[in-house]
């Protein structure tokens, strides 16, 4: 069959698979589809910037057009990740540049871009089009003046959630005049002002821009200016939402709203007067997507804005929605896909809002497309868990934080294994969960037992012993990412489970009970991992072997161990199994 068609027509064919799985599957047929494969792969991402060689990528697959790198954990998110750590693009870039000259978008997270690194991109690509940094850090608005003034194709620049020191408001004017390829611009994480007069003179000369979405500093009574030069606009994040209360600023806005026929999505807020929510009204039928997680209005004006929406299929808001608001998106939204509710006060000591866990059994009752799920709250019962899991078996994700660590089912003071045991048992997609709480071994025994299709599983403040660890190792056959901290898991079930590690892309444990010697002797056994111990103490061997690391990372490489790793950092020796290194 491999060579029952011309080489044209399969590489024709590949080009419709857009799964990396389906490509992959397909490398592995036969050398000629390998390299069939290999030529015609526009495509890639990379989960772990240390996982790959920029040289190996190079040299397997030739031809990219998109590159798409993670750096930093995911719970460098949380700042578990010490500042310094690493994840740096430019070695990636240095060597791409050179490699692929046709090179058309690179997306990034968590990575440390530097000025030098955006500048080489901007004179490196000549049909340049989309640089997308999320959660990203290391450069600066000079950086970008770089891209802007020399990548001529740009359709994107999205900055999402990412670190950007601003030294000059003007970046913006460095697009040429005759710049009117963009179609999506995303400035919301920038602190300071921008040249508004530079960004409505982009703006107008862009047809075809379909998402804006723009910064804390820019004014609501400017925002009318930029909707009358882009009714065209799908998805739309405003900057602050504030302003004195003026019949002049409302109706500007109104009407300036009432001609966007095409938004689909909204998003920014800041600082919102509930007084000019009612301005946007005429497009709320049409809005599928809502983040309100930078609005801090009360439930009584998010109940009216959500009622508003009955398309609505993903929200994100702060649990200032409440109960309340839940129950009236649970009967106004009965497309809602995707909710995200995120802590007003988590560091508060109590609750400021009146949101519980009826709030998402109601939801999951009245919302039968639901299927994603991140929900902090300060209590949960095992009756809620068990009534969700019913309600909608359907989940992919479900990302529950109890705020407060370790909290019992807090009518019954029972752990909440059963809640979360019903959720696995009953939701046979799920491919990402998140939980904490009182748990104990019993609730990983359901998961391993349970979440055939897991791939993506996050545990904090919960079980017993390494038993519990061990269930997930040995029972999730699908598992691609364990996250853990402050969990008493440690060396005999690590050991134990070594070869499940290779099947992985990472591991994740801090504040666990894993020892120094274990850390070696699993670097020893399992040559293809690369275990790195994160700690900021002194040397870890320094102390017993037997005494726990702050941190350690286990990753799946094929590059072998990185070069560029700071002082707080420690992995094996490649020549000498019996010595560490550090650089």
């Amino acid at each position: 069959m491999a060579y029952s068609f011309p080489e044209e027509v399969l590489e024709h064919v590949f080009l419709f698979l857009s799964s990396d799985r389906d490509r992959n599957a397909v490398s592995l047929v036969c050398k000629s589809w390998y390299q069939i494969e290999r030529w015609c792969r526009r495509r890639i991402f990379v989960g772990n910037c240390y996982a790959v060689s920029p040289e190996i990528v190079i040299q397997r697959f030739p031809e990219l057009r998109l590159v798409e790198i993670k750096g930093k954990p995911h719970f460098a998110d949380f700042n578990l990740v010490p500042e310094g750590w690493g994840g740096h693009i430019y070695p990636w870039i240095v060597a791409m540049s050179e490699a692929y000259p046709f090179l058309e978008e690179i997306k990034l997270k968590r990575m440390v871009v530097t000025d030098e690194s955006l500048e080489l991109i901007s004179k490196s690509f000549k049909n340049f089009k989309a640089l997308v940094l999320s959660s990203c850090e290391g450069f600066t608005t000079d950086g970008l003046a770089s891209i802007a003034a020399n990548c001529r194709n740009l359709k994107e620049l999205d900055l999402r959630e990412s670190e950007v020191e601003d030294l000059s408001g003007h970046w913006l004017s460095h697009f040429p005049c005759n710049s009117t390829s963009l179609v999506s611009l995303n400035i919301s994480c920038l602190d300071s002002e921008v040249s508004f007069s530079a960004l409505e003179r982009l703006v107008a000369r862009s047809p075809n821009l379909r998402t804006l979405r723009l910064n804390r500093a820019v004014p609501l009574e400017k925002l009318p200016n930029l909707l009358r030069r882009a009714p065209q606009l799908v998805e739309l994040g405003t900057g602050a939402y504030s302003a004195e209360i003026r019949s002049d600023i409302y109706s500007n806005l109104a009407e300036a709203f009432s001609a966007c026929k095409q938004l689909k999505g909204l998003s920014g807020f800041w600082d919102v007067v509930p007084a000019y929510l009612p301005a946007m009204y005429s497009v709320c039928s049409g809005i599928t997507s809502l983040n309100l997680s930078y609005a801090t209005t009360q439930s009584s004006d998010l109940v009216k804005l959500v009622s508003q929406c009955p398309n609505l299929q993903r929200l994100w808001v702060l649990d200032y929605i409440e109960d309340i608001g839940l129950e009236a998106l649970a009967t106004s939204c009965k497309d809602l896909q995707e909710l995200r509710v995120f802590p007003s006060d988590p560091f508060g000591v109590e609750a400021n809002v009146s949101l519980t866990e009826q709030g998402l059994v109601s939801v999951s009752e009245g919302c039968p497309k639901l299927h994603s799920v991140l929900y902090f709250c300060r209590q949960m019962t095992n009756a809620a868990l068990i009534a969700i899991a019913k309600n909608q078996p359907n989940f992919i994700i479900f990302r529950l934080c109890i705020i407060e660590p370790r909290a019992p089912d807090y009518l019954t003071l029972e752990p909440l294994d059963t809640g979360f045991g019903a959720i696995v048992e009953n939701c046979t997609q799920l491919r990402r969960l998140s939980l904490n709480g009182l748990l104990t071994d019993r609730v990983f025994k359901y998961i391993g037992t349970h979440a055939k299709k897991l791939e993506i599983l996050s545990i904090a403040f919960a079980g017993d012993s390494d038993l519990g660890l061990h269930h997930v190792l040995s029972g999730c056959g699908s598992l691609r990412k364990l996250e853990i901290r402050d969990c008493p898991f440690g060396d005999e079930a690590l050991l134990a489970n070594a070869a499940k590690l290779e099947t992985m892309r990472s591991l994740w444990m801090s504040t666990c009970s894993v020892s120094f010697g274990a850390c070696k002797m699993l670097a020893r056994k399992m040559q293809r991992l690369n275990v790195e111990v994160i700690d900021e103490r002194d040397p870890p061997e320094s102390r017993p072997e037997n005494c726990p690391v702050e941190r350690v990372y286990i990753y799946c490489t094929v590059a072998g161990r990185r070069v560029d790793m700071p002082d707080f950092v420690w992995t094996m020796d490649e020549e000498d199994s019996s010595s560490l290194r550090c650089s």
